[in-house]
């Protein structure tokens, strides 16, 4: 063994390849616990497919919501549906009035919720309900907009330049969709779904599917029956391409079946101001009333399932009344 040379000092260092070891180790980083996902904790994914009642679009908002409850819950410690409670709700609830969430959402999501722990209670995974006697405030207390006569009268018969400077088959569709909207007081969703056998041109008649995916026929009027007629004779073979789907009643500009968007955009080139297509639907449901139609035939024309959802309407038409008794009336 040889000795060190003269003069030096023993280093204490660790050998080389241990220092090496030490010194160039990372440092482990601290790891969060992934979040669980829906499936895990709270069985989101059979809870969705049992929404099978609902229309795309309220199945869309009811996953939506359970998911957002979801999160915001595991957030405050609340892990999984069975820890959560009465309390655990109200306090969500209050969390999103102080968060300006609109009246109508809050209460979307509550219905949401109600839904699904009903759900869990069903199957077993739940001994009790929390959401039972759960309230939230519905709407946000605004009455829909009514067009006036004489907007009606610009969008169906005098529209503005712009909505001229179409192709005319473009503007055969136009008339159809916006005659059918306001003369039959469709959804959006329901005139965009419409097949070629849907209607009964002759007998002046639609089938049509609401929410829910329930089915009901509501008239056609004259107007309507003719600007479907032009249009399906003259307008749609112009705009169908080798991939359009051939029941599709309306089609747009890419020969696909036209989307809401596409009616949003029809009703922008022919309204004089922003409208938005649901206001059809509210003009025809008051038009009706302030004509003398009975409130549950009017329901029944728009698909409502309560009653009471329609009276909004008769609130409508009282306002009109009494703005045009102050308007009119010398000693009003």
């Amino acid at each position: 063994m040889t000795a060190p040379a003269a003069g030096a000092v023993a280093s204490t260092d660790p050998a080389p390849s241990l220092r090496s070891a030490v010194v160039d180790e990372p440092t482990p980083a601290l790891k969060r616990p992934a979040r669980a996902g829906p499936d895990a904790l709270w069985q989101f994914t059979a809870w969705a497919m049992s929404l099978t009642d609902l229309s795309p679009a309220s199945r869309r908002a009811y996953e939506n919501g359970a998911k957002s409850f979801f999160t915001w819950a595991e957030r405050g410690g609340t892990v999984g549906p069975e820890q959560v409670t009465r309390l655990v709700l109200r306090r969500y609830l209050a969390y999103m009035a102080t968060r300006r969430y609109a009246r109508q959402s809050v209460a979307q999501r509550a219905s949401a919720l109600r839904r699904y722990f009903r759900w869990l209670r069903r199957n077993g995974t739940l001994a009790s309900d929390p959401t039972v006697g759960l309230a939230a405030r519905t709407g946000d207390g605004r009455l829909p907009r009514v067009l006036s006569r004489g907007d009606l009268e610009i969008i169906l018969d005098r529209p503005p330049i712009r909505a001229t400077e179409v192709a005319p088959e473009v503007r055969l569709r136009d008339d159809a969709v916006l005659e059918l909207l306001y003369g039959s007081g469709l959804r959006v969703s329901e005139l965009c779904g419409m097949s070629m056998e849907d209607l009964d041109l002759k007998g002046r008649w639609a089938t049509v599917w609401g929410k829910g995916s329930k089915q009901r026929r509501v008239p056609i009027s004259a107007p309507s029956a003719g600007a479907v007629e032009a249009w399906v004779r003259s307008g749609r073979a112009l705009m169908a391409g080798p991939g359009s789907p051939k029941d599709a009643l309306f089609l747009n500009s890419r020969g696909a079946r036209l989307g809401p968007r596409d009616v949003r955009r029809i009703l922008d080139r022919r309204a004089l101001s922003p409208t938005h297509p649901h206001a059809l639907r509210h003009s025809f449901a008051t038009h009706m009333l302030d004509g003398g139609a009975d409130l549950r035939v009017v329901q029944e024309l728009l698909g409502h399932a309560s009653v009471k959802t329609t009276q909004v309407y008769t609130h409508v038409s009282k306002e009109r009344l009494l703005s045009v008794y102050e308007t009119s009336h010398p000693r009003a």
